[in-house]
């Protein structure tokens, strides 16, 4: 125990990595350090509920004390540990910017990538690091090689930058996409799985399968839809950029082909970071986006054929790892869904509010939506801004029609009691 709490400790910057001035920088890091070891001695069901101890924990973060940030589905906030290191590679950069990045930088990606492909469950030589879930999947919608004909299956809900990927694919090279149009919530794992089966045909090369719908935080049935395409020897691409570091699972649990992730979302790691999984065998294979000079290879890292980029907040997903490691995957999933039910429990009995998400745990997470009749989502959106200073999206895509609330471990339960004050008054008028 005692040397979890020296490296809590350390993680969280006793030293100076809260950057506040002597006593309240060291008081503020002992305050989280000892709130995440009060945590830990707690199953993940118990401390889920313990109010006083995540509040503690939520000062590892500086977000503002004046705004209500439910869109943390966009973009999350780095907690300080992160922010700071950010800071410290990009200085160290700047003293010889050829000599630290590309001799010294350079040769960190390793040890991260170590880290991640353990929170993955996945071998080092499978993880590529690279800028978002966007640039991930892109890499496999460019490299795969279809002839003109082949069909993938995607839903209309999927998100836009994949839609537009294949979309392109499908002007340049003539592949199909078969569509699948859902209406949301779903609580049926044998209506998503049919609709995939039943568009399928021997022309069928690939599924394109969210896992988790970014719009209203439906969780699709991914194990089973992975089992589904390898059964029919088709390829099978996740997009798991609001999963990773969310839920608590390894990759080997559902066994995807291909797998992307945005590492600045619920990881909260430094803006602008992402990981691309692929399985061993379909390495040398897949074209990278930005060619070396052996696009063939079966090494991994041909993926990360950038140029050049600042290599600061690429090292400093370690300290977001590290991070996340000491909440607990397990210990922050249950915490997300609670904040998440919270708030929907006390809006939902008003008879002017619609929930569009499920609250079966199989179904939904952090990620929620909501719709007042009558209003519409910009103007509830506005609303909660404008009178109460609440940050959140309004969601108009295909039969989607709401606002998205994404609540992370730094916000409280009197952050969201302040939310469900606003909704009612909003809903009352």
């Amino acid at each position: 125990m005692n040397n979890r709490r020296s490296f809590f400790r350390k993680s969280m910057g006793v030293a100076g990595a809260l950057s506040l001035s002597g006593i309240a920088s060291r008081a503020r890091a002992e305050d989280v350090s000892d709130a995440l070891l009060a945590l830990n001695k707690k199953t993940p069901a118990l401390s889920a509920t313990d109010e006083e101890l995540w509040a503690r924990m939520s000062q590892a973060y500086t977000v503002s004390p004046n705004i209500i940030n439910l869109n943390n589905g966009g973009v999350s906030p780095q907690p300080k540990v992160v922010q700071d290191a950010v800071d410290r590679y990009y200085h160290l950069s700047n003293e010889a910017p050829t000599y630290y990045m590309w001799q010294i930088l350079d040769k960190g990606r390793e040890p991260v990538r170590r880290k991640l492909a353990d929170l993955a469950g996945v071998g080092n030589d499978e993880i590529a690091i690279n800028r978002n879930a966007t640039e991930s999947l892109a890499t496999v919608t460019w490299g795969l090689t279809m002839a003109k004909g082949d069909e993938i299956i995607m839903t209309r809900q999927d998100y836009p930058n994949m839609i537009q990927a294949w979309k392109q694919k499908e002007m340049r090279d003539g592949i199909k996409i078969k569509w699948l149009n859902f209406e949301l919530p779903i609580e049926n794992d044998e209506q998503i799985i049919r609709a995939f089966v039943d568009a399928t045909t021997t022309k069928t090369k690939a599924w394109h399968i969210t896992h988790m719908i970014n719009w209203t935080g439906q969780i699709l049935p991914v194990k089973k839809l992975c089992e589904e395409a390898r059964k029919r020897n088709i390829i099978s691409i996740v997009d798991g950029a609001h999963t990773f570091a969310h839920m608590d699972f390894k990759l080997t649990d559902f066994n995807p082909d291909y797998y992307g992730t945005s590492l600045h979302k619920w990881l909260c790691a430094p803006f602008g970071t992402g990981m691309l999984y692929v399985k061993k065998e379909n390495i040398g294979a897949l074209w990278p986006l930005f060619p070396n000079d052996k696009p063939q290879s079966t090494d991994i890292r041909k993926f990360e054929t950038l140029g050049t980029r600042s290599f600061a907040p690429e090292q400093a997903i370690g300290q977001a790892v590290d991070f996340h490691n000491a909440i607990g995957s397990k210990r922050k999933e249950e915490r997300l869904r609670y904040l998440k039910n919270y708030w929907v429990e006390k809006v939902k009995a008003n008879s002017r509010v619609k929930i569009n998400v499920s609250l079966k745990p199989e179904y939904s997470c952090a990620l929620g939506n909501f719709s007042i009749d009558g209003l519409d989502p910009e103007t509830i959106a506005t609303r909660l801004f404008t009178e109460f200073q609440i940050h959140a999206v309004s969601i108009k895509w295909e039969n989607i029609s709401g606002v998205r609330i994404t609540p992370h471990v730094y916000t409280t339960t009197k952050d969201l009691d302040r939310f469900v004050e606003a909704v009612l008054k909003i809903a009352a008028s």
